[in-house]
């Protein structure tokens, strides 16, 4: 990872720093616990990726459990407990829309990698990821839901059960593109640059973002 050009791990640092950020904006009266809890998260992810921890890929149960099972366990509980869903119930939405505009930054850094040979062709735009229609229809669907209040709640709706199923296809694209014992994608160019630093941080942080933000709006919306 030593030769990549030092804008990639840069962009994919500000764009973490964008999800926490409005996803802390979306929750004030919570912000310091998750900037202290995303500060600390990424802070154990950093150190374990620049040591080595998760290029050890066939040792089983795989180690890169460590990094995506802690926060959809957290995701979890906020569903399920009363205390988890007032919290849902207060964030705000305009926020949980603007938060998307980093999977456009993200997509870019996805390509980057692509091309100095760490992910797929098929984790990127010119593959089978579509992601970044996420990131770019955000601005779109900000503008015209909350600040032409145009559109309502089935557009609302429609547009993040469209983003998570684009989430959900680059997500597993990913994860079976890694050198793992499951792998099925990426025999020629596997994904190895999610097992290092900062790009850990893309499933270990900024997918549960983006994931949760996604189901909060889909239960508010259909709540509503």
């Amino acid at each position: 990872m030593e030769h990549l050009p030092l804008y990639i791990p840069l962009v994919m640092g500000l764009s973490t720093f964008y999800c926490v950020y409005f996803l802390a904006k979306a929750a004030p009266a919570y912000s310091v616990s998750i900037l202290l809890v995303a500060f600390l998260w990424l802070l154990l992810h950093s150190f374990l990726s620049v040591n080595g921890y998760y290029t050890h890929t066939q040792v089983m149960p795989p180690r890169f459990l460590l990094a995506v099972l802690p926060p959809l366990l957290l995701i979890l509980l906020v569903f399920v407990t009363k205390k988890g869903r007032s919290v849902i119930d207060q964030l705000d939405m305009k926020s949980l829309v603007l938060l998307h505009v980093a999977r456009v930054p993200v997509e870019m850094v996805l390509f980057w990698l692509f091309l100095y040979k760490q992910v797929p062709e098929i984790m990127t735009f010119e593959g089978q990821n579509f992601d970044v229609f996420s990131g770019i229809t955000a601005l779109v669907v900000y503008y015209l839901a909350y600040v032409k209040q145009r559109i309502g709640t089935g557009i609302l709706l429609m547009w993040n059960f469209i983003c998570l199923i684009l989430l959900i296809n680059i997500v597993s694209t990913a994860v079976l593109s890694v050198p793992f014992s499951f792998q099925q994608f990426g025999f020629e160019q596997p994904n190895v640059a999610v097992l290092h630093f900062p790009f850990v941080w893309l499933p270990a942080c900024v997918v549960p973002i983006v994931l949760f933000s996604h189901l909060a709006m889909i239960r508010r919306l259909m709540n509503e």
